[in-house]
């Protein structure tokens, strides 16, 4: 298994407060949200963080300023307007890292207290499993990915409903087996390539996806800031 953190992303909606300081770096506890993620992540998993242009410099001050190995994956977007968006990232990756084994997917705007190693666990080895977690509320469920179970059987996910029907919602931690990396590359290929959501909700309607759903404390940073969650 590898694991790919998406931190590639310029965070608009947060502006001022992201035009000079990636998402991913915003700190939390007195630590960056990212060095949060890595020290979740079992050692034996190789860890890739995708980032941009524009802030590769504070990347490579923190890769220097962390005990874990992790390779930084640069993409050549320097503004929002040049970033092609998630989905689009991790099939670049996909395919630049040549991975044909089990594929661990965080965005790097999130943080989350659950047991990942038990997550890894309960992953069979055949089906997309999405972590899933209940806000609680459906208003603030309208600002992610709505997920309806039957189960552990994910069967829709609904993006940024105006009413939603649960509360539960998809938070962007993925395992993804390597069958489904063609299917990643036909979903850019229709020029689908912003949100993960949407993509997951695209191997919903082809293919069996299974979910973990759990208690632990769970936030994206943007939501936070912004007041949403």
């Amino acid at each position: 298994m590898k694991c790919l953190i998406l931190a590639g992303g310029f965070g608009t909606r947060l502006y001022p407060l992201t035009i000079n300081k990636a998402k991913a770096l915003f700190e939390y506890k007195g630590r960056p949200l990212l060095s949060h993620l890595v020290d979740k992540i079992p050692r034996g998993i190789d860890i890739l963080v995708a980032i941009n242009k524009k802030f590769e410099a504070d990347f490579r001050r923190w890769q220097q300023g962390i005990a874990r190995h992790t390779e930084l994956c640069l993409e050549e977007a320097s503004n929002d307007e040049q970033k092609k968006g998630a989905v689009s990232s991790l099939n670049l990756w996909v395919k630049q890292k040549c991975i044909a084994e089990d594929l661990l997917v965080i965005a790097g705007d999130n943080y989350f207290e659950f047991d990942l190693p038990h997550f890894i666990d309960i992953y069979n080895g055949k089906n997309t499993l999405v972590a899933v977690y209940d806000v609680g509320d459906k208003n603030k469920a309208s600002h992610f990915g709505v997920i309806r179970l039957n189960g552990d059987r994910i069967t829709e996910v609904d993006e940024k409903p105006a009413a939603p029907s649960t509360s539960l919602i998809a938070t962007a931690c993925y395992i993804l087996p390597p069958r489904v990396f063609p299917r990643l590359a036909q979903y850019c290929s229709e020029d689908k390539q912003d949100n993960l959501g949407n993509f997951i909700s695209y191997l919903v309607a082809t293919e069996g996806v299974h979910s973990h759903t759990f208690t632990e404390l769970w936030f994206d940073i943007g939501s936070e800031v912004a007041g949403l969650a």
